[in-house]
Parts: C-alpha cells; sequence; structure tokens
C-alpha cells in the first residue's frame, strides 16, 4: 500500500453560513473532488476528511481514500454559535486514532495536512485556547487557516498557524477560488512529497489574499 497523505478539512456550518454561502461551499466541495481525482498522484496518496461545525461538530465521512469518497449535501442552521474549539478536538481524536507511524518493518503516513475554513471566531474561546497548542504539537505538516469574509477574525486564526488565507466575501465565486486552491495545495504536496521541502503553496488566485 502507498504511504497515506491524510488530509482533513474544517468547515465552519454555523447559521451565519445559511443560504448563499453554504450551498457555495458544497458546489466548491464538489468542484475540489473532481479535480484532485484527475490528479494521479493525489489518487495514491490523499485520503481525506470533512468536519463540519456550528452548535454541533460533524464528522461528514471520516479519513477515506480519495477515490472512495462520496459527500452528502453539507447543511447548516438558520442561526447559532461556532464551536471551532470543539471542531479541532474532534480533528485532534481523529488524528490520534487515525495516522499510521512508521516502524522498522514499514513506513507510516505522510505528515497530516489541515485546513480550517471559518467566517466568524469560536464561540468556545476558552474551549479554543485549550485545544490548539495541541493541535499544534500533532505534527501536521501544514496548517492552513481561511478567515472567510469581513467578520472572520484573523487574530483567532494566528493562534493556530501562521499560514492564513482571507476571502473578503462569501459568495459562489469567493468559496470556488479557495476549493479550487485546496485542491492546487494538496496537488502539490501530494506530488512534491518524498522530494524534498513540502512547506510552498501554489499562489493564490485574486480572489484570495494571504494574511501577512
Amino acid at each position: 500500500m502507498s504511504r497515506r497523505l491524510p488530509i482533513y478539512i474544517a468547515i465552519d456550518t454555523s447559521g451565519s453560513m445559511y443560504g448563499e454561502a453554504i450551498q457555495s461551499v458544497n458546489v466548491g466541495v464538489q468542484a475540489m473532488l473532481t479535480a484532485l481525482r484527475q490528479d494521479p498522484h493525489a489518487l495514491d496518496s490523499v485520503y481525506l476528511s470533512i468536519i463540519t461545525f456550528d452548535l454541533e461538530v460533524k464528522e461528514v465521512f471520516p479519513l477515506t481514500p480519495l477515490s472512495q469518497v462520496q459527500v452528502t449535501e453539507i447543511t447548516c442552521p438558520r442561526s447559532g454559535p461556532t464551536y471551532t474549539g470543539e471542531a479541532l478536538a474532534l480533528v485532534l481524536k481523529r488524528v490520534k486514532g487515525d495516522i499510521i507511524h512508521s516502524t522498522n518493518e514499514r513506513k507510516g503516513d505522510w505528515r497530516p495536512m489541515l485546513f480550517l475554513m471559518t467566517d466568524g471566531s469560536p464561540s468556545d474561546v476558552a474551549r479554543y485556547d485549550e485545544i490548539v497548542p495541541q493541535i499544534k504539537k500533532s505534527h501536521f505538516g501544514k496548517i492552513i487557516a481561511c478567515a472567510a469574509g469581513p467578520k472572520a477574525k484573523v487574530e483567532q486564526l494566528r493562534k493556530l498557524t501562521d499560514t492564513i488565507v482571507s476571502l473578503d466575501t462569501t459568495d459562489s465565486a469567493a468559496f470556488a477560488s479557495f476549493f479550487k486552491w485546496v485542491s492546487a495545495s494538496v496537488e502539490m504536496r501530494s506530488s512534491s512529497i518524498g522530494a524534498g521541502s513540502t512547506d510552498i503553496l501554489p499562489p493564490p488566485p485574486a480572489e484570495i489574499q494571504i494574511v501577512l
């Protein structure tokens, strides 16, 4: 079996995402899967999991081979909080259970990637502040946060990672660009692992800004 490249995507589905935003996310996720499946490196190594978070934290599907991923429609409530901390806690739990570590007999998984997208800030700040240091110690190959729209709080995301991108709006064009960029980032990593530096990302499209 090829070494796996685990990819975890955590998506904010709180009430503020209701309507066009969550519809655009669904379109973007499907476009991302289509793009990834056209890349032989990704198809050979990528395992994907999607987790959503609002008042509840849901595992849309566990870590699954890219070729076998089937995504049902992602929905969100009309209102409600953003439990980002609980979402990261579930990611941490899954990573601890999912990742195959190297031994003398076999090579384990490549270091996983985590993408987190939110249009607000954590409602469970204390839980978020508790989990973030544990996430950062979990040896992710890359953690990428997306601040979607003007109400997303970049200062909270800075606690999680130095790699932050922002979307000015939460319309279909912005989310399509974000998930297209996610697929390009995953493709770049899957094709470069084992061949030098993997800490590089493709340049973002015009709809996405790198937060410095």
